[in-house]
């Protein structure tokens, strides 16, 4: 495994559907060792989660790591609150953008770039129920063309 090679965890298929993502910011973890173990397993979740800025510090809540199997009493709670480490300059940026109207940072991808764990932090702001009707009749368009376009042999 190469310094740049990244290699996914977990994904957030629900914050694309439920959110409309602005910015995007690459965050490490600060983990315990078994709960390194347990990423490196691929025991990790982000689908509930959410983060907020807390006295200068990005917190993520409700990101579950499971625990080790063979961790027994180094084993921390699945949903203990993780700082999440960005620069300080970044940390303003965003707490500027979160201070607008309607903007919220949530966890998009989890994963390994060479041998630390990263998590990808959207800005996003949240989409009304035309909105989510839209994307999923444009997918639909979508399959229908791609179902046509098989069927008529040009595949």
């Amino acid at each position: 495994m190469g310094k740049d090679s990244i290699k996914l965890i977990a994904n957030n298929k629900k914050a694309y559907h439920d959110y409309f993502i602005d910015e995007t910011y690459e965050a490490g973890v600060s983990l315990h060792g078994t709960e390194v173990k347990s990423v490196r397993m691929g025991k990790c979740s982000v689908k509930e989660a959410f983060v907020r800025i807390e006295n200068g510090e990005v917190i993520a809540y409700g990101m579950h790591i499971s625990p080790y199997e063979k961790g027994n009493i180094f084993n921390k709670d699945p949903l203990r609150p993780k700082k999440l480490l960005l620069h300080k300059y970044e940390i303003n940026k965003i707490a500027g953008k979160i201070k607008e109207k309607g903007y919220t940072l949530i966890p998009l991808k989890v994963y390994f770039k060479g041998s630390l764990i990263k998590v990808e932090i959207g800005l996003a702001r949240g989409k009304k129920l035309y909105d989510k009707r839209q994307d999923i009749a444009k997918k639909d368009q979508r399959r229908e063309a791609e179902r046509d376009y098989k069927i008529k042999g040009l595949y």
